[in-house]
């Protein structure tokens, strides 16, 4: 699997739709992503070919042509992807605050009991060389709470 970062591109809300039906069903059909789309989206058919199109000219998807239908497979990881995604939103924050967004996001997300498990692990690591306060990195060569 390709990274996104190396690939350059960003995916759009359209496109994280239709990267959720490959990821899930691949490999997968035009006719199924269509389907599946149409049961989601007002979409039509050709605006769902051109979001296709362009997923494979972004070099996120391949394709192979089965009869009279197009088969696509991802060629990025989904797991991957939505981190780099979320890592790309943290790096915009203050460091300061992350810790906060983060309690939010496990407080509202469902979550397994083996990735609570997993979390522990990690917090239980981190803990062990984690400041007491992570600093404000707002302004550039300043100490700041904010």
């Amino acid at each position: 699997m390709v990274k996104l970062q190396e690939k350059e591109s960003t995916i759009s809300n359209s496109e994280w739709e239709a990267m959720r039906i490959i990821w899930t069903l691949e490999p997968v059909s035009s006719t199924k992503i269509i389907e599946e789309l149409q049961a989601k989206k007002d979409w039509s058919e050709s605006t769902i070919k051109t979001l296709l199109r362009r997923l494979v000219k972004k070099n996120l998807l391949s394709t192979k042509k089965e009869g009279r239908h197009f088969v696509y497979t991802a060629k990025v990881n989904q797991t991957q992807v939505m981190t780099e995604a979320a890592q790309e939103l943290l790096d915009r924050m203050c460091d300061m605050h992350k810790g906060e967004v983060l309690l939010q996001l496990l407080t509202d997300s469902p979550i397994s009991k083996s990735d609570l498990a997993k979390m522990q692990q990690v917090i239980s690591e981190k803990e062990k060389s984690a400041p007491d306060m992570v600093p404000c990195n707002c302004l550039p060569d300043k100490e700041h709470v904010c």
